[in-house]
C-alpha cells in the first residue's frame, strides 16, 4: 500500500512585510535581499497562532479531498514553533477539524520536518497500520528571529501547508533520512527565558539574545548543496532512474541559490525545480506543503508523475522521498 495525496491546503497570514519594509528596520535593501536569496516578501502573523494556521491549511486539504474528518486515522504535524509545548499542535488541529478518531503527534526537525512527517505517514500506511493520514507543516518563524539581525530576519516567514494521504494499492515510496548532530551548531535556537527583558541580568540578556535563530549561512549553504543532490541520487539509484525521469523536484524553499546549485549538481533542468520563496521566504517545515498546494491548485500535477520531495535544515538533518502523484 502507498499513501496517495488526495487533497492539499495552505494558509499564509494576510499581513505582508516586503524587503523595503525590512530596510526600515535593518541595514539592507530590496536589491541586496533579492540578489542573495530570491526573496521579495514574507507573510507574518499578527493575531494568528501556529496551530490556527495549521488548522486552516488542514481544513482546506480535507475540503478538497471530500473526506469526512472522522475518517482520519492519524495527524502528523511538523513544527518547531508551536505556541504551546503541550498540548501538541496535532491535537490542537484535531480539535479544530473534528477528527475524533485520529491519533496525533508533532515532529520537530525544523526545515526537514514536513518530509520526515510525510515519510512517517507513508511508513504507517505501507505497514497497514493507518489508511488516512493528515500531514501538516506549520511555522511561525517570525517569533524566532531577531528583527535586528540582518543575516536572519530577511530570510524567514510564517505559514502552513497540509496534505491528506489515503491508502491505495501501489509500490511504497522510496525514502531516506539522515542527521549530523556534530554540525548542529551551524543552525540553532535556544529555549527562551520566561522572565521579561527588563528583569533579566546581563548574562541572561545575552542568553536571551542567543535564543533567537543563530545561523552560519555559509556552512548551511555548503551542507545543503552537497547533501540534497546526494540523497536524491541515492533514491533514484534504488529505482534505476535518472534525473530525466523525475517530473518535479520539490525542495525546501530556503534560498534560490541553494535550489539552483542543487539543480546544477544534479545536471537537471531548473524548470523542474519550482520555487515560491519570492512570496513567502523560508517558512521552514511549511515550505514544501505550501508549494505542493500552490502547484496542485494550478493544475500542475498529473496522475502518475514522479516527484522528489527533499528537506534540509537544523540538526543538521536532511530527508527525501521519491513518490508518485
Amino acid at each position: 500500500m502507498v499513501g496517495k495525496i488526495c487533497g492539499t491546503g495552505s494558509y499564509a497570514p494576510p499581513h505582508i512585510m516586503d524587503n523595503n519594509d525590512l530596510a526600515k528596520i535593518v541595514d539592507t535593501s530590496d536589491e541586496w535581499i533579492r540578489e542573495r536569496t530570491g526573496i521579495v516578501r514574507r507573510h507574518v502573523i499578527q493575531e494568528e497562532t501556529t496551530s490556527y494556521m495549521a488548522g486552516q491549511a488542514a481544513m482546506r486539504a480535507i475540503e478538497q479531498s471530500g473526506t469526512d474528518p472522522e475518517e482520519i486515522d492519524l495527524i502528523l504535524a511538523a513544527t518547531s514553533s508551536s505556541e504551546t509545548v503541550f498540548p501538541c499542535m496535532a491535537c490542537e488541529v484535531q480539535k479544530m477539524i473534528g477528527a475524533k478518531r485520529a491519533a496525533g503527534f508533532d515532529i520537530n526537525a525544523a526545515c526537514t520536518g514536513f518530509v520526515l512527517a510525510y515519510n512517517t505517514a507513508q511508513a504507517y500506511i505501507s505497514a497497514g497500520i493507518y489508511r488516512t493520514v493528515l500531514v501538516i507543516g506549520a511555522e511561525s518563524m517570525s517569533n524566532m528571529v531577531d528583527w535586528t539581525d540582518r543575516s536572519t530576519c530577511i530570510l524567514f516567514g510564517d505559514g502552513a501547508g497540509a496534505v491528506l494521504l489515503k491508502a491505495e494499492e501501489g509500490t511504497p515510496c522510496r525514502m531516506a533520512a539522515y542527521s549530523d548532530g556534530k554540525k548542529g551548531e551551524a543552525l540553532t535556537a535556544l529555549s527562551r527565558h520566561r522572565k521579561g527583558w527588563e528583569e533579566l541580568t546581563g548574562e541572561e540578556k545575552k542568553s536571551d539574545k542567543e535564543s533567537y535563530i543563530q545561523m552560519d549561512g555559509q556552512a548551511v549553504f555548503k551542507f545543503a548543496v552537497r547533501k540534497v543532490p546526494e540523497i536524491v541520487e541515492e533514491l533514484l539509484g534504488q529505482e534505476n532512474l535518472g534525473v530525466e525521469d523525475v517530473d518535479w523536484f520539490i525542495l525546501h524553499q530556503a534560498n534560490r541559490r541553494i535550489v539552483e546549485a542543487a539543480a546544477k549538481r544534479l545536471k537537471a533542468d531548473i524548470a523542474k525545480f519550482p520555487m515560491n520563496l519570492d512570496e513567502y521566504g523560508n517558512t521552514s517545515g511549511a515550505s514544501i506543503p505550501i508549494l505542493l498546494d500552490e502547484m496542485n491548485r494550478k493544475g500542475m500535477f498529473e496522475r502518475g508523475q514522479k516527484i522528489v520531495l527533499a528537506g534540509f535544515g537544523a540538526g543538521l538533518t536532511w530527508a527525501a522521498c521519491l513518490t508518485e502523484w
